[in-house]
């Protein structure tokens, strides 16, 4: 089975924080960092070059593949904050509808800047999405 390629590193956060030329992409990605931080209880670190990623999950597959991932994490992308939860946001929907502008995948949302959604929102949704990860994870 192939190994995954993204994993946990001892890179500083603080200095790939500060290392995002626009300052406002920053201070967007400083408010994610809040609050990923409090719906994880758990400290940011690296995954890979440009994932900060929060608490740890240890899925299994029906497959039987296996693996170590983020509980929720999110990436600065040239084109959008891409924010990650290991269940998913699409089982949200009623969250969804009143968050504002973005895009939603399987694992991922799209947001272009946090002044385009409802921050209170997006707290809740993180935090339902957390708990509902760690609810089945054990």
């Amino acid at each position: 089975m192939a190994e995954l390629k993204t994993k946990a590193t001892n890179a500083s956060v603080t200095k790939f924080l500060g290392s995002i030329k626009d300052e406002q992409r920053r201070k967007d990605c400083e408010t994610i960092v809040e609050l990923m931080r409090d719906a994880t209880a758990a400290e940011p670190k690296m995954w890979g070059t440009s994932i900060v990623g929060f608490g740890d999950y240890h899925y299994v597959y029906k497959s039987g593949r296996e693996g170590d991932w983020f509980v929720a994490g999110f990436s600065p992308r040239k084109q959008n904050l891409t924010l990650y939860v290991m269940t998913g946001f699409t089982q949200h929907e009623d969250l969804l509808k009143k968050l504002g502008k973005h895009k939603a995948g399987m694992g991922c949302l799209y947001i272009n800047t946090l002044q385009d959604v409802h921050l209170p929102t997006l707290r809740k949704l993180i935090k339902q999405a957390v708990a509902l990860a760690k609810k089945s994870s054990r």
